[in-house]
């Protein structure tokens, strides 16, 4: 089974320039960007070797990660309307 990575480029490839202005110049983003980018590594990881975790413990990093997620489209959205 093939399974997508859930980046932020591919999710909002139309707004990767922004995505990568505020990775490289805004630290608050920067670090949310860090521990939403480990969230998906882990999620990935578990998903794609069928590990066996928790239904619980997977749901979990998955709603954490949708909270980043939903976070940096924010402020993405923020600082493209600041333009």
């Amino acid at each position: 089974m093939q399974l997508d990575k859930h980046t932020l480029v591919n999710d909002f490839p139309d707004h990767q320039h922004t995505i990568r202005h505020l990775k490289m110049n805004d630290n608050h983003f920067a670090k949310l960007f860090d521990a939403y980018h480990e969230l998906e590594s882990e999620v990935h990881h578990i998903e794609k070797n069928d590990e066996p975790v928790a239904d619980e413990y997977l749901d979990s990093l998955k709603t954490r990660r949708v909270h980043l997620k939903d976070q940096l489209f924010n402020l993405v959205i923020k600082a493209e309307k600041a333009l």
